[in-house]
């Protein structure tokens, strides 16, 4: 039994590999890499308890030094990722659909297809319908904007 032992480790191995590829978590990887190792130490001739110590030792000094290397080179911090709904609008562009009206100056501005609420960032400007404004912030359900400094392509080549 003891000379069969390394092609358990060796088809224990090909199991943590194989199934790496079906999950996200990249750690059964290391464990892979150590049931090889095992299987090494085993065809070596070492016991069955020195075959698990390696095993253990090296899969999660692999897990370890993977999980640092991740972190510092591949999980950044919550603003350096994609921007998606609402955190998107800042720094777009809309069209005012309805003109400033009303003390606070209140707008229409369609931004992506959605009519937002909008006041001028500066609470003076007035808006006229069809005019280019930017995204400033968003404010609870509304959009605070200023004149679009940037100009925006015609889809249409005209």
């Amino acid at each position: 039994m003891e000379n069969y032992l390394w092609m358990f480790w060796v088809i224990l191995a090909v199991i943590f590999v194989v199934a790496e590829t079906f999950t996200l978590g990249f750690v059964l990887l290391w464990f892979g890499i150590g049931a090889a190792v095992a299987a090494l130490v085993a065809m070596l001739g070492g016991s069955l308890l020195l075959q698990f110590f390696v095993f253990a030792v090296i899969s999660v000094i692999l897990t370890g030094l993977s999980r640092t290397i991740f972190s510092k080179y591949l999980i950044h911090r919550p603003g350096d990722g994609p921007r998606i709904g609402i955190d998107a609008l800042p720094g777009q562009v809309g069209t005012v659909t309805h003109a400033s009206r009303g003390a606070l100056r209140e707008a229409a501005v369609k931004v992506y297809g959605t009519v937002w609420t909008a006041f001028p960032e500066d609470g003076e400007t007035e808006f006229e319908e069809g005019e280019k404004v930017e995204v400033i912030r968003v404010q609870g359900s509304s959009i605070i904007v200023r004149r679009a400094e940037k100009s925006i392509p015609d889809w249409r080549g005209d």
